[in-house]
């Protein structure tokens, strides 16, 4: 449930410029990540191979896959899908070219046809892991949580310690109301990955939509002012002061990453959330894709 609202701008040499990611559940980062922020992509002529027009021998379905894993890690996205789905025609009985596509659609923002591919691989593989939470991504970025449910719930009767899964199911939860069991799930996956960034944010944020802001900073402090810990992670939880009243630790921790401007921003949308009831607070933080990885 990575926050997502926050000023963020660059202080040049002497600050660390933090990367404004859309929201990939509500949306996000989906961390988990439901997507984050992309590299700038590298072109591959993931197509020109041999055969695709007639004009020598058809290219391997296991030859394609490759081609595509190259294209996708290479942050080619459009000529990675070309090529999974060309995978997918010549091998129609395997799911994991039209997993791949899926994914390649919800990276170009094609939700609709990513929720297609990811059924298709289903129609080949009913348990098919990677099509169940794939599809339950997809879904979560339609903004129908109640719906992500029953490929999370298949999912999770087949792995029911992946922390993928459990974060997921506490998004889904988290989205439609269900805050004790959202955070039983994000609570289940640290038991499982101790200290996991996503999952320790996610519940941090589900408490403070709660009002449990102490036990919310108990939670995301360490991960947050760890040496590995993210911008994204502190600017979490300065929002998280925030919501409590203590603008002096928020600011400080803004003025971590941020420049002053942005700092003076933050501080008075927090004081405009406190300003709130508790519904309209939890409703406009979800608008604006505060959970989700």
């Amino acid at each position: 449930m990575h926050w997502r609202n926050l000023h963020i701008s660059n202080k040049g040499s002497r600050r660390r410029r933090i990367k404004s990611c859309s929201a990939s559940f509500l949306l996000a980062l989906i961390s988990v990540g439901l997507t984050g922020c992309e590299t700038q992509a590298v072109h591959l002529d993931a197509m020109n191979t041999n055969g695709r027009d007639g004009g020598g021998p058809v290219p391997s379905y296991d030859s394609l896959m490759r081609i595509g894993v190259a294209a996708r890690n290479g942050g080619d996205f459009v000529n990675a899908l070309g090529v999974f789905r060309r995978a997918a025609e010549v091998n129609p009985q395997d799911p994991t070219a039209l997993v791949a596509s899926g994914d390649m659609l919800v990276k170009l923002g094609s939700i609709d046809e990513a929720i297609v591919a990811y059924n298709n691989a289903l129609l080949r593989d009913p348990q098919n892991q990677p099509a169940l939470v794939g599809r339950a991504r997809a879904t979560l970025l339609t903004g129908k949580p109640a719906l992500a449910l029953e490929p999370l719930s298949r999912a999770y009767a087949q792995t029911p310690d992946d922390p993928k899964v459990l974060l997921l199911l506490g998004v889904s939860n988290d989205l439609s109301g269900q805050s004790a069991e959202a955070q039983a799930f994000y609570r289940r996956g640290l038991a499982i990955t101790p200290g996991d960034p996503a999952l320790t944010v996610d519940l941090a944020l589900s408490l403070a939509l709660n009002g449990d802001y102490t036990t919310s900073i108990d939670v995301l402090r360490p991960v947050a002012m760890a040496p590995s810990g993210s911008g994204q992670e502190r600017q979490t939880l300065a929002l998280v002061y925030g919501l409590n009243g203590n603008s002096t630790e928020a600011a400080r921790l803004n003025r971590i990453d941020l420049d002053d401007a942005a700092v003076e921003h933050n501080l008075a949308y927090y004081a405009t959330l406190r300003g709130l009831n508790p519904e309209a607070r939890r409703r406009a933080i979800l608008s604006t894709g505060g959970i989700g990885s």
